[in-house]
C-alpha cells in the first residue's frame, strides 16, 4: 500500500505576525489567508528492507537509519525527522515501523508561502491516513505546529498549519491558552475571479533569513518595543478590514489595506524589507499595481500584486525587467488530503 498526500501553499493577506508569540497571548491575533493552487506533496510507503528512509526528492536529500522513536531530531531533514519520531511515539504505541517517506513542493523553501509548515501538515496528514489516525482538522493543525515549533524548534507563528490544513479563504483568530478559531469566509465567486485576475505573484529569488526575522518581531514585543507593537496591533486591525472589503466584493479597497499592511509590516523588524524588495515593489507600483506586499515573514520570497486586470500585462513586463518571474494564481477550497494506492 502506499499512500500520497498534498497540503496548499497559502498567500497571507493581513494580520501576520499577530500569530505569533507573545503578541497573540497578550493581545490576541486575527489573520486573513487563503490557499492557492500550489502544494507540498508526501508520499508515505512500506519499507521493504526494514529501514526507515526519509527523502526530500526536490532538494536532493535522504537519510536513512534503523526504526525508533528516539532518533536525533538535528542534521538532514529535521522536519522529516520529527515528524515520524512524533507519529510513532504518540499515535502508535512507540513501535517504529520501517516506511520510505518521500516529499516534494511546487516551490522551494523559503518562498514565504508557508511552505515548511504546509510540508508538516502534508506528512502528518499521511501519516494519518497510513495509520488511520482519528484526527480531525484542528487536531492535524496542533500537531503540526506543536512539530515544528516545539519538537524541532523552528521559529514562527501559527497561521500557516491551519491554512493548509483547512483550505480556502479563511480569517483567523489566536488567543491566549491556544484557543483558535478558524472562521471561512464565504467569498461570493464573482469576488474570487476578479481577485485572480487581479492578482500577480512573483518569486523575487532572494535567499531570506525568516527565521532570524520573527525571532526579532518576537523579540520587540517582548521588550516592549512600541514601534514594532503598534505596527503588530494595526496589522491586526487591517485583516479585519480586508475582511470586510473582500465579503462585500471590493477589491480596491482590499488593495488600499493591503498596501497599508506592507507599510506597517516593515515597522515590525529589520530586515523585513532590503534595497532590491523595495526596487521590485516600485517597479510593480510605477507599472500600474495598487499595491503590494511580501508574503510571509519578509526579507525574500514571493511577492504579491493587486492590480487592475487591463494592466496586468504592463506589471508583468516591469517585473520581469527586474530579473524577476511573473505569475497567476488560483485559489482553492480544499485543504490538506491524503489518499491510498494499491
Amino acid at each position: 500500500m502506499i499512500v500520497r498526500a498534498r497540503a496548499p501553499l497559502r498567500l497571507g493577506f493581513g494580520g501576520g505576525g499577530s500569530d505569533l508569540s507573545p503578541f497573540c497571548e497578550q493581545y490576541g491575533g486575527y489573520v486573513l489567508n487563503a490557499t492557492i493552487n500550489l502544494f507540498v506533496y508526501a508520499v508515505l510507503e512500506p519499507n521493504e528492507l526494514g529501514k526507515v528512509k526519509l527523502v526530500a526528492a526536490d532538494r536532493e536529500e535522504s537519510v536513512e537509519f534503523e526504526p525508533s522513536c528516539h532518533i536525533p531530531l538535528d542534521g538532514a531533514l529535521s522536519l522529516h525527522r520529527a515528524v515520524y519520531c512524533r507519529i510513532m511515539r504518540d499515535f502508535n504505541e512507540g513501535y517504529a515501523v520501517p516506511i520510505t517517506l518521500t516529499t516534494y513542493s511546487d516551490v522551494a523553501a523559503g518562498s514565504g508561502l508557508g511552505s515548511s509548515s504546509t510540508l508538516v501538515v502534508a506528512m502528518v496528514e499521511a501519516f494519518k491516513e497510513f495509520l488511520s489516525l482519528p484526527l480531525g482538522e484542528y487536531d492535524v493543525a496542533q500537531l503540526a505546529y506543536r512539530i515544528e515549533r516545539c519538537d524541532a524548534g523552528m521559529a514562527g507563528g501559527r497561521q500557516d498549519q491551519y491554512a493548509a490544513t483547512f483550505g480556502g479563504f479563511n480569517f483567523m483568530e489566536f488567543n491566549g491558552d491556544e484557543r483558535i478559531i478558524v472562521n471561512p469566509l464565504r467569498i461570493h465567486r464573482q469576488t474570487v475571479n476578479e481577485l485572480e485576475a487581479s492578482l500577480v505573484i512573483c518569486n523575487t529569488g532572494m535567499p531570506r533569513d525568516s527565521d532570524a526575522i520573527i525571532r526579532a518581531q518576537s523579540t520587540n514585543v517582548q521588550r516592549g518595543d512600541g514601534r514594532s507593537t503598534e505596527a503588530t496591533l494595526k496589522l491586526k486591525e487591517e485583516a479585519v478590514s480586508m475582511k470586510e472589503a473582500l465579503l462585500k466584493g471590493n477589491i480596491r479597497r482590499f488593495a488600499e489595506v493591503l498596501g497599508q499592511g506592507w507599510q506597517n509590516k516593515k515597522k515590525t523588524a529589520q530586515g523585513v524589507t532590503n534595497e532590491n524588495l523595495d526596487r521590485i515593489y516600485e517597479s510593480a507600483i510605477d507599472a500600474g499595481s495598487y499595491a503590494g506586499k511580501v508574503s510571509g515573514a519578509g526579507g525574500g520570497g514571493f511577492m504579491m500584486f493587486v492590480v487592475d486586470p487591463l494592466h496586468r500585462p504592463d506589471v508583468f513586463r516591469a517585473l520581469r525587467s527586474q530579473q524577476v518571474h511573473p505569475m497567476t494564481v488560483q485559489f482553492i477550497d480544499q485543504g490538506a488530503i491524503a489518499w491510498k494506492v494499491r
